[in-house]
């Protein structure tokens, strides 16, 4: 029973050991506590207000970020509508050129196939020349083989070079 109801000697060392634990714990160890609990209090807060600015330069460098990519989409846009026009003059100016140098060949062709017609037509009038001679000096040898005919013939050429 003496446990559940202590003697007041318990009582007075149990007093007087506290006290001397409090003391003993107040200089030694409360102040380093405090110290520790105080610098980390510090610390957190200055940990605090270091996120805080930067939350506020992430929110500034944000709002910076998407103005720069506002400014570089328009950008963007700006160069693309100009290399489609680039593209277009490009096309537009290649079409030109090839139509330029198809009208130019479709015309040489046809000066040269009027040179060669033309070519060909003296061709032929040539051989067609050369033919009728062979054939003239043909059928005169045959009707000049005779020595009549040929005094006749020589007469009416003679005469009709008088006439002229």
């Amino acid at each position: 029973m003496n446990l559940i109801t202590p003697d007041i000697g318990v009582i007075f060392w149990t007093v007087i050991i506290f006290s001397i634990l409090l003391i003993v714990l107040r200089t030694f160890a409360w102040k380093p506590i405090l110290n520790a609990v105080k610098i980390r209090e510090d610390s957190i807060r200055s940990a605090l207000k270091s996120a805080e600015k930067a939350k506020e330069e992430m929110q500034k460098l944000q709002a910076d970020n998407e103005k720069i990519m506002a400014e570089a989409r328009s950008e963007r846009d700006k160069l693309m509508k100009e290399a489609r026009e680039v593209k277009e003059n490009i096309i537009t100016e290649a079409k030109e050129r090839a139509d330029e140098e198809a009208k130019k060949m479709i015309e040489a062709a046809r000066l040269n196939i009027r040179n060669e017609k033309a070519m060909a037509i003296s061709e032929i009038k040539d051989q067609v020349a050369n033919l009728s001679l062979e054939i003239a000096e043909k059928i005169l040898r045959t009707k000049l083989s005779d020595d009549k005919e040929r005094k006749d013939l020589i007469q009416r050429l003679l005469d009709d070079i008088k006439m002229n």
